[in-house]
């Protein structure tokens, strides 16, 4: 009998998933300096008269192309500033934007383009940082984010220090462990797991997820890639769960209102992580319990990958939460521990090279692709065949797998993130 964990791990996989599970509405980098703005604007008193934004090269990326929700369509650094600095609810974090109304539309309207707003580059070296400092009924504050989107790391009103803490692109102080996940681990949990422990979190990213990748579906967003894969090439489980995961990207990097489930701080992980598992089910109509276990393995697979890549990298993140709906998928059929490695070993090998160049409509085709990889890495293990150490990249072992990815993405692709970048603020339209 395969020996269980042990309660204290047991407990921290939980912990682990209500962590990185969580609601968001719109792209999480806008969203992320819109908290950053409401933050300020809390501490300031008013709505400011002139602010100062400094931000990492990836930010910049990550917003530059993305619609800001609930702004009446406005894009960029400036919108998602005065969004969050006018009308953000800084209460709901990642949702900071959800409470905006029609009445205060005219209000960011006129921030955006009346008070000024100067965005600066911050020299710090971290890949996620946003520096926001207002001025405004006599007084100012200051708030920043290192390293994660609602990581606050320094608060100041009228130069007194609120708030200080260690900067660091390493996990938080009040995160749990990731170096506890491992791929034998991450099926070991899904297989004893109690339904009722991950209920909340699951339930709410199944629902949330549905509705946005739904909304998708029938809408008029980005590429539409979602829509056209489905009018392409039918309705079969294989193309659906493509269709789906492509087609909640499509409505959230157009500035669709609804929220979304994210998964490692990542909107379009979160929808690739979970939409294929789900399309998958219901046509297998397997019961909630095995659904839930299914989810897990695809959640936790993708966190563990993206545990070593980092948040922001030139790496697509939709990469790793491919591989791990295929691991999902894999365990719907049956998969283990050897089935679910080499279908994270395949599915690493083919899609390992798509680079991050910012959020924006083409992501929902890189979605696409990614559950492509996922479901074929699946499929090769099951039909027998399998890439094998120096195949390229492949070398022996899952975790090892895993190590060289993030390795890859750290490392390897520093110098590729700063081409991206230069070739994308070159960019004139």
């Amino acid at each position: 009998m395969k020996e269980k964990l042990s309660p204290e791990i047991y407990a921290a996989y939980v912990q682990i998933l209500r962590e990185e599970l969580v609601p968001a509405m719109g792209c999480t980098e806008p969203i992320a300096l819109a908290y950053a703005a409401a933050l300020a604007r809390q501490e300031l008193g008013c709505v400011p008269q002139m602010v100062t934004v400094a931000v990492s090269a990836n930010i910049m990326k990550n917003v530059k192309s993305v619609v800001v929700p609930h702004t009446g369509g406005l894009r960029g650094i400036e919108a998602a500033v005065a969004a969050g600095a006018v009308a953000g609810n800084a209460d709901r974090e990642l949702e900071v934007l959800a409470d905006i109304t029609a009445e205060d539309l005219s209000g960011i309207a006129d921030c955006r383009s009346h008070t000024p707003i100067t965005v600066t580059a911050a020299d710090s070296g971290f890949l996620l940082d946003i520096d926001i400092r207002m001025a405004g009924g006599g007084h100012t504050a200051r708030v920043r984010l290192v390293g994660g989107h609602t990581n606050v790391v320094r608060v100041e009103k009228d130069g007194q220090i609120r708030l200080d803490r260690p900067c660091s692109e390493e996990q938080t102080a009040k995160t749990t462990d990731r170096s506890l996940l491992s791929v034998e681990s991450i099926i070991t949990f899904a297989d004893q797991l109690e339904p009722e422990d991950v209920r909340e979190v699951l339930q709410r990213q199944i629902a949330y997820n549905t509705a946005i990748a739904e909304e998708g579906v029938k809408g008029q967003d980005g590429a539409n890639i979602g829509r056209i894969l489905l009018q392409a090439y039918g309705d079969d489980v294989h193309n659906r769960a493509k269709a789906m995961a492509a087609a909640g990207s499509d409505a959230r990097m157009n500035g669709c209102e609804l929220p979304v489930v994210i998964n490692s701080g990542s909107g379009n992980q979160g929808l690739t992580a979970s939409l294929p598992v789900i399309v998958y089910a219901e046509q297998m109509q397997v019961d909630q319990a095995q659904l839930y276990r299914a989810l897990t393995v695809s959640n936790l697979v993708t966190i563990h990958i993206k545990t070593g890549i980092g948040k922001l990298s030139a790496f697509c993140g939709a990469v790793a939460a491919g591989v791990g709906a295929g691991a999902g998928v894999c365990y719907l059929h049956g998969g283990r521990y050897d089935e679910i490695s080499h279908t994270i070993v395949n599915a690493i090998a083919m899609d390992s090279g798509i680079i991050c160049d910012g959020a924006k409509a083409s992501c929902a085709a890189k979605i696409a692709s990614a559950v492509e990889a996922g479901l074929l890495g699946m499929q090769m293990q099951a039909h027998g065949t399998q890439f094998y150490s120096g195949d390229g990249i492949v070398t022996k072992g899952v975790e090892n797998n895993i190590r060289n990815i993030g390795a890859l993405a750290r490392e390897g692709m520093r110098e590729t993130d700063r081409t991206i970048i230069r070739m994308m603020t070159e960019t004139h339209c």
